[in-house]
This record gives C-alpha cells, structure tokens and sequence, in this order.
C-alpha cells in the first residue's frame, strides 16, 4: 500500500470526503480544515486498511469519525502544512432546489443522525451503515426510520 495508490483511492472517493465536510462544517476554514484533517488521518490509518470492507465504508467511518471528534474539540488542530490538491472546491456543489432543501433539513439533524441518514442516501445497507458508525444493526434500523419521521416532521414545517 503505497502513498500512490492511497492518493489515487482519495481521489476517486473525494466526493464522501467533500459531503461529511459539508455537513459537519459551516465557514470555509472549518471545510479545508476538516479536508485536512480526514486526509490525515486517513493516511495514518491506511497502513492497517486490509481490504476486509470496501474503501468507500472504510473511509466513511474514519471521515465521520474525524468530524465527530473535529466537533467535540474547542480547540482544532493545527493545519497540514502539505498542500494536499490545490483543485479542491470546499463550496457546496450545485444542488437542485430539492435536493438542497433536503440537504438543508439534514444539516439540522443531531452529528449521529447526519452520519446516518447520508450513508443511507449514499446506499449503504443497515449492516453496513452499522459497521461505520458502530452501532448494532437494530439500533441502526431503529435511528433510520426515526430520522426519516424527523425529516418528514422537517420538511413538512410541522
């Protein structure tokens, strides 16, 4: 596992990167900050990625388990000095009025229920989704329909 293919395997799935930023990040430092910080630690943990679960779940649970931390933190740590990809757009790519309506209704989810909910958007199944945020299958199936309640409750403006 080569520092080439990492960066190809980051490339290819910047896009899970780019949207846990844009939902755990509101001002433009935060993003590239939180960018950095995933590509990080992501490279410190890519040493031990055995391939048992596909790259794209493997670096969701570390991307969302870095923004969760990144959150927690009063104090953000200090920036990657290393310019990782100078092309990166940390603005919110253009959205239907639909889908940024319902981006707009997730943003206002508990950090957990975001993860959740956008994993399952993302078509990750329950056990998969489990697996990245750590909790049991049935707790994760019991969240999802509860975060669906709460959207619709949301976007109903009820």
């Amino acid at each position: 596992m080569t520092e080439k293919s990492y960066l190809q395997k980051i490339e290819e799935h910047k896009g899970i990167i780019l949207k846990v930023v844009n939902l755990y990040a509101d001002c433009l430092e935060d993003r590239k900050d939180l960018y950095q910080e995933i590509v990080l630690q992501s490279w410190g943990a890519y040493a031990r990625f055995e391939g048992n679960a596909k790259f794209s779940t493997w670096l969701y649970r570390i991307s969302l388990n870095v923004a969760l931390t990144f959150l927690s933190k009063s104090k953000k740590a200090a920036k990657i000095k290393e310019n990782t990809n100078q092309d990166i757009s940390f603005e919110p790519q253009e959205l239907s009025e639909r889908s940024d309506f319902l981006y707009r209704a997730i943003k206002q989810l508990a950090e957990i229920d975001r993860s959740i909910i956008i994993l399952h958007l993302d078509g990750f199944d329950n056990l998969e989704i489990s697996e990245i945020t750590g909790l049991s299958k049935s707790n994760t199936s019991v969240k999802l329909h509860r975060i669906k309640q709460q959207l619709t409750t949301i976007i109903n403006g009820k």
